[in-house]
């Protein structure tokens, strides 16, 4: 990509992990204006599930679906990255990312069902192509989901 991304933290991440908002998974969004949208492809770990970027009044949400299950795992992170196709750009078996070409958003919550998760205001979304499940301790790609802007 030619465009400059956001000056947000990348890595490393803080540890211990900071306070991020994760929005209550049992409250329906006020406002669902759907931004993007794809379906998770396994890495090194099964994945699978649709994930929906959706505009709640304003702030992006990032929200698996209920068929969403990915393995268990340490360290576990629901991320933005920059290639739509996470898996072609990096190599089996770990799908090692690049410092500099995703950004975290939060610690995943759970390995199946519904989850919210607010994006920080700093975000870009338009500088980013694709969701992952990511484990920080290993450098590991447990499964990406190329997002597809909704018409």
């Amino acid at each position: 990509m030619t465009s400059s991304l956001p000056t947000v933290p990348t890595t490393p991440i803080p540890n211990p992990i900071p306070d991020v908002s994760v929005a209550n998974t049992n409250q329906k969004l006020a406002t669902e204006k759907i931004l993007s949208s794809g379906t998770f492809t396994s890495g090194e770990h099964s994945t699978k599930g649709t994930v929906t970027i959706m505009d709640d009044e304003g702030i992006p949400i990032i929200q698996f679906d209920e068929d969403f299950q990915t393995s268990a795992g340490p360290d576990l992170f629901v991320i933005l990255h920059v290639n739509k196709d996470v898996l072609a750009t990096t190599n089996p078996p770990a799908y090692s990312l690049k410092e500099g070409e995703y950004v975290a958003i939060a610690p995943l919550k759970a390995t199946q069902g519904v989850q919210n998760y607010s994006l920080p205001a700093a975000i870009i979304l338009e500088n980013y192509q694709s969701v992952a499940i990511w484990c920080r301790q290993f450098n590991a790609t447990f499964g990406t989901a190329s997002i597809q802007p909704s018409n």
